[in-house]
């Protein structure tokens, strides 16, 4: 609730609004923040509106409201890339390394990926080829990958048409991996519904359950929908992660196709590796 003014640690350099304001960053201060929190388990995810200029407090609210809500919001355009890159050593390169190309190749489908999913591919011995959000299944085919990966992403995955479709040609082809916005690009590909949920997933120190050995991972998370396990064919896919907070779904492995699908971030380090296994896995 308190900001403080006047830091007394001896090593002290400014204040946490100074900093702010130096680096052009928002801050709150002044609010019961339990209550805030209490409003929000009752209510779940809402809009909001932080304003550094005094308003009325009903025209900030009106404004909240004027913000596009998030199902139904495509936003993988925004995100990807504008043309293929290859993942070099020291990131994006235009051409293929000259070491990688005996490496088996992967595909990545940029819906807003992480670099760290690319660090992580190429740690396992692949060579990396990175792909806009509209490419197609038979363009990513064309390029003869070895497997290929569905990348995270923000926004809703339904209105990815075009992603879903993707997914589905892929997915029967050759050996495909999504996380988190890919992990819900193949359960829509293969015909499951996605919902909203009323609490996002967000940050570090999640607890996944892998239901086949009973370990329990800690997982990093970032994501507003899920995939209704119930919805997916019966016994087309073995649904193996599961929340340990709420119970939705949060891994699976179709049983006779080389697919399978993470929600959270295996790329991320809050175990700091228990996760690392979903690219050995793909390998």
């Amino acid at each position: 609730r308190d900001l403080c003014e006047t830091p007394s640690n001896w090593r002290a350099t400014g204040t946490l609004a100074g900093l702010f304001c130096e680096q052009g960053l928002p801050g709150l201060s002044g609010i019961d923040t339990r209550a805030l929190t209490r409003h929000l388990r009752e209510a779940g995810t809402m809009r909001g509106c932080l304003s550094t200029v005094s308003q009325n407090a009903d025209e900030l609210v009106d404004k909240a409201r004027m913000s596009p809500r998030m199902v139904g919001l495509a936003l993988a355009d925004v995100v990807t890339c504008v043309e293929p890159y290859w993942w070099g050593a020291a990131g994006p390169v235009a051409t293929e390394p000259a070491a990688d190309r005996d490496k088996p190749l992967v595909v990545v489908c940029d819906f807003g990926v992480k670099y760290n999913i690319l660090r992580r591919l190429s740690a396992e011995g692949f060579r990396v080829r990175v792909v806009p959000a509209r490419t197609s299944g038979a363009e990513v085919l064309a390029l003869e990958p070895d497997g290929v990966l569905l990348s995270n992403g923000p926004g809703d995955p339904e209105p990815l048409d075009f992603a879903i479709e993707t997914a589905r040609v892929v997915s029967r082809q050759v050996p495909t991996f999504g996380i988190c916005l890919g992990h819900q690009l193949l359960g829509l590909a293969f015909g499951a519904r996605t919902r909203k949920l009323k609490f996002g997933h967000r940050g570090a120190n999640h607890p996944v359950i892998d239901r086949r050995n009973g370990v329990v991972e800690v997982t990093s998370q970032n994501h507003g929908f899920t995939v209704d396990g119930d919805s997916l064919t019966p016994g087309e896919f073995e649904l193996t992660h599961w929340s340990g907070n709420d119970g939705t779904l949060e891994g699976m492995v179709h049983r006779s196709l080389p697919v399978l699908a993470c929600q959270y971030h295996p790329e991320a380090s809050p175990g700091p590796h228990d996760s690392r296994p979903w690219f050995r896995a793909f390998a």
